[in-house]
């Protein structure tokens, strides 16, 4: 068994439609910090959804419900840190508006 760390999701800005960011592709991956920056001048909301396998984002799979970031504010995302996913599971986002969210997530993956 190898474990190794990993950008599970690049800096990226989110999309206003719900959007797979990273999946557990052959390996079990656990999330060690997900971080979250509003760069624009406006709240903006946030949710996160970790899916299982051939699932969908759902109220069921619901993880951070959407969370008010504000301007400026980067928000550490605890609800994110210290969850597995399965192989074949995933992060998936939505934010209340396009390109207003940054998001960055690092983890490890099992082998």
């Amino acid at each position: 068994m190898a474990v190794t760390a990993r950008v599970l999701v690049p800096p990226k800005q989110l999309e206003n439609a719900q959007t797979a960011q990273y999946t557990a592709t052959n390996v079990r991956a656990i999330i060690d910090k997900a971080t979250v920056t509003n760069t624009s001048a406006s709240n903006v909301t946030l949710s996160v959804n970790l899916v299982t396998v051939s699932g969908s984002a759902s109220s069921s799979n619901l993880i951070i419900d959407n969370r008010t970031i504000v301007p400026d504010e980067t928000y550490l995302c605890p609800e994110l840190v210290g969850q597995v996913l399965e192989a074949g599971g995933f992060i998936s986002t939505i934010a209340g508006a396009a390109t207003s969210l940054t998001m960055r997530v690092s983890g490890r993956e099992i082998s």
